[in-house]
């Protein structure tokens, strides 16, 4: 438990210096966002501010979480290492869309078709790795589940190979863009995600109590290494805190797509290693609403034009937090109540998973 609060503890101060540090040298290279034309025109004056903030996430999470295990000497497990390979890989994928960015002088990176390339590769491998005999417990367990889950595995129904990586790669590069369509507002992203992966810290930090290698029952759960995951969730809650501290309006430095990349592939790692697939739609319910106005705004405009001719769309512009801003509203306030909607929806999603484990059903 003491991993716990190192990790975390670690992460955050790493990446409160480290953030500054950043700032300072990102500027001196000139390593400054572009920004979309066809967005508020509010955030012009945004255009030149350091990018690539996300690099100093991941360095603080992993370093916090190698720091921790140091300290505490103990040993890395396979869960956590994987999940660490997944978030700095996802990563590595958004650094080069940037990098493009800042070398191209332009607001788009990556060609979409080589960016999915990208995430596919990351994703397939995580998920390869997670089911590989060779990593099994003493208990017989990987880190990842053949069986699709809720709350814990749905026994009933075992998943073959090909669709057990299917659903991880759904999972992770659809949450890996959600919440790069997220990453719009001075600190939105950063501080929703904060409470998301403080609330897989609590989920592994009770899986770990009631974990069936000590605990057995009949409500026990079956999830391999949990408090190690619970360490690397303290760590990237912490990393993610830190950076706040400069990413909040006005925001001094951006955490690019280096880092909204790698905390949407961390976040379906999660959901995926810890058995809580569909409970993710509820703890993530800000990406997935995010994610839904930019789907529901392209479908409503292609099926109108093909109708009509016309091309109506259902909001002023998507992702959704933009609407919000061209109806007036300002970027503070649509910050803050999206972190409240954040807070409410990690609140119903462990409040849920607890009452399951109440009820014993």
């Amino acid at each position: 438990m003491r991993a716990v609060l190192f990790g975390g503890g670690l992460a955050l101060l790493i990446s409160l210096l480290g953030t500054r540090v950043a700032i300072t040298q990102f500027t001196k290279w000139g390593y400054g966002q572009e920004i979309r034309d066809d967005g508020p025109t509010s955030h012009h004056t945004k255009r030149g501010t350091p990018t690539m903030g996300g690099v100093v996430i991941i360095l603080a999470t992993v370093a916090g979480y190698f720091g921790a295990k140091l300290i505490t000497h103990s040993p890395p497990s396979a869960s956590a290492l994987l999940l660490l390979f997944l978030f700095a890989g996802m990563g590595l994928v958004g650094f080069l869309d940037d990098f493009i960015k800042i070398s191209k002088q332009r607001s788009l990176g990556l060609r979409s078709k080589a960016k999915m390339i990208g995430q596919t590769v990351v994703a397939v491998v995580f998920g390869l790795l997670a089911l590989a005999p060779w990593l099994e417990d003493d208990r017989g367990q990987t880190p990842a589940s053949r069986h699709l889950s809720f709350i814990r595995d749905f026994e009933s129904w075992t998943m073959p190979t090909a669709v057990v990586l299917l659903l991880v790669w759904l999972l992770v590069t659809g949450f890996s863009n959600a919440v790069n369509l997220t990453d719009g507002l001075d600190g939105l992203a950063a501080g929703a995600s904060v409470m998301v992966f403080a609330s897989y810290m609590l989920v592994n930090i009770w899986q770990f109590n009631q974990y069936c290698g000590t605990a057995g029952g009949s409500q026990c759960y079956e999830v391999r290494d949990p408090l190690d995951l619970a360490v690397v969730a303290a760590a990237i809650t912490g990393a993610c805190f830190g950076f706040l501290w400069w990413n909040a309006s006005p925001a001094q430095i951006f955490m690019g797509d280096t880092g909204s990349l790698a905390l949407g592939g961390a976040v379906a790692g999660f959901a995926v290693m810890t058995r809580t697939e569909l409970l993710l739609v509820i703890l993530g319910g800000l990406f997935v609403l995010e994610t839904a106005s930019v789907m529901l705004q392209v479908a409503t405009f292609k099926i109108s034009k093909r109708l009509t001719g016309t091309g109506r769309r259902v909001f002023r512009i998507a992702p959704i937090h933009h609407h919000f801003e061209m109806l007036g509203w300002e970027q503070v306030t649509v910050v803050i109540r999206f972190w409240i909607i954040t807070g409410i929806c990690v609140a119903a999603g462990l409040g849920i998973f607890y009452a399951e484990w109440v009820a014993g059903v």
